[in-house]
């Protein structure tokens, strides 16, 4: 999930594409320019394998366009997401970002830590045919046999435990199948890639947390960390780790992505990069224009202040007119491949992953803008020669490996380990 702000409240009046027109401009991947050999093998590998999505922020969205209502997602929504075309688009399995403010902390964290993961439960008990809860790999594939699409919460910062090791383990029991060390600011015990370093990368006690994640088998997720954060954490796992929505450093010098050196360490670890379909993060053409715009937005929130919490009308006219003679450069279902096929090529294949971030950006990948484009990314890397076999790995076969494993961890902790009682400062 991008940084949420005030600011952010000028671009966010662009309207979504419905699903209907959605549909319209998407029929089946065999009419859709899809090679019909590559459609079937493609639909072979997503029939035997679940495509897990590391990251989808339609509860965030849920919370503030909607007021926390469930209603009307099969289809025709006003989101990337509805539920129609997660079906199109062959999502197997799918991992909720549990998404709060940075500058929400301590006991009204885990507060609203709560309502977001209530907002998760709802969505899938209400819609029943479609979603089941998931806790482990072996329940993911129990849904995904049953036809339905695997769901499963992922806590989107550090500071959303409030400081307190024991809501880490009640937001385990609640559903949240991994936790993102920060977001967008540094907490007292881990850095975070956009704010300053305190810690040079994890604090005594965020070592502590990253044992006690490993034992109660809550992966350990580093997107939104500082490299130093990486390897700190690298040191100190004894499971695998993810990143449920970053991208390779090495394409594209964006802070948000995965450094060469902390790629190669993935050999090792075992885990997983879930690149993301991020622009800024995917193409450098769109990271820059995207910086001269928050640049533009700040001037403007100076010169034209908020009005009852809301952007002017005379700034909304002024940042228009500013993208209007400064058009957005695009992101393209090929820069994503290119992050792919760069992880791929320095992690192995063993190592990569999909995170979309869809419902959680301003802006989207051409081709990839909603839940059901996911079988045009894989027609891009049927067609740069990719096999069955490593398809299968990137979908969902590598995730369902680093569950195991940290599955696997947490059982030999829980027979030789107590859990964790300590408490880190009440600013956390």
């Amino acid at each position: 999930m991008l940084n949420l702000t005030l600011a952010a409240a000028l671009v966010a009046s662009t309207p979504q594409s419905t699903a209907a027109a959605l549909a319209a401009a998407h029929p089946p991947m065999a009419a859709d320019g899809i090679d019909p050999d590559a459609a079937a093998r493609i639909e072979r590998i997503l029939a035997e394998t679940p495509l897990i999505d590391g990251h989808n922020d339609l509860p965030i969205a849920l919370r503030f366009r909607a007021n926390r209502a469930i209603d009307d997602l099969e289809a025709d929504t006003p989101y990337m997401t509805d539920i129609e075309g997660m079906h199109a688009g062959r999502v197997g399995a799918q991992m909720w970002s549990v998404y709060i403010s940075a500058n929400t902390t301590g006991d009204e964290a885990i507060r609203t830590t709560i309502d977001q993961i209530d907002i998760v439960d709802r969505l899938v008990e209400a819609y029943p045919r479609d979603f089941g809860w998931a806790h482990d790999a072996d329940e993911v594939m129990e849904v995904f046999d049953s036809g339905r699409i695997a769901s499963m919460a992922g806590i989107e910062g550090g500071h959303q435990i409030g400081g307190n090791i024991a809501a880490l383990r009640q937001f385990k029991r609640l559903g949240a199948i991994y936790m993102t060390l920060t977001h967008s600011r540094t907490t007292g015990w881990a850095d975070s890639a956009t704010d300053d370093p305190v810690h040079g990368g994890l604090s005594d006690f965020g070592k502590q947390v990253i044992r006690e994640m490993n034992r109660v088998g809550m992966l350990v997720d580093l997107s939104h960390v500082t490299p130093d954060a990486m390897h700190d954490t690298l040191d100190v796992t004894s499971a695998p780790v993810i990143f449920s929505h970053s991208s390779a450093r090495g394409v594209t010098d964006h802070v948000r992505n995965v450094p060469d050196d902390v790629l190669l360490r993935l050999k090792d670890n075992g885990g997983v990069v879930m690149v993301t379909f991020v622009p800024q993060f995917v193409n450098a053409d769109v990271g820059a224009w995207s910086e001269r715009r928050s640049a533009e937005i700040e001037r403007l929130m100076e010169q034209y202040p908020m009005v009852d919490g809301q952007p002017s009308e005379e700034g909304r006219a002024a940042l228009d007119a500013w993208m209007e003679a400064n058009p957005a450069p695009t992101a393209t279902i090929s820069d994503v491949a290119d992050h792919i096929e760069h992880v791929a090529k320095v992690a192995g294949y063993d190592h990569v992953g999909i995170g979309g971030d869809l419902d959680g950006i301003s802006m989207t990948v051409a081709g990839l803008d909603s839940v059901d484009d996911y079988p045009d990314l894989l027609a891009e890397l049927v067609a740069r020669g990719w096999s069955d076999e490593n398809l299968a790995k990137l979908v969902g076969g590598n995730v369902l490996r680093v569950m195991r494993e940290a599955e696997a961890v947490s059982r030999d902790m829980k027979r030789s380990t107590d859990p964790l009682i300590d408490m880190a400062p009440l600013e956390d």
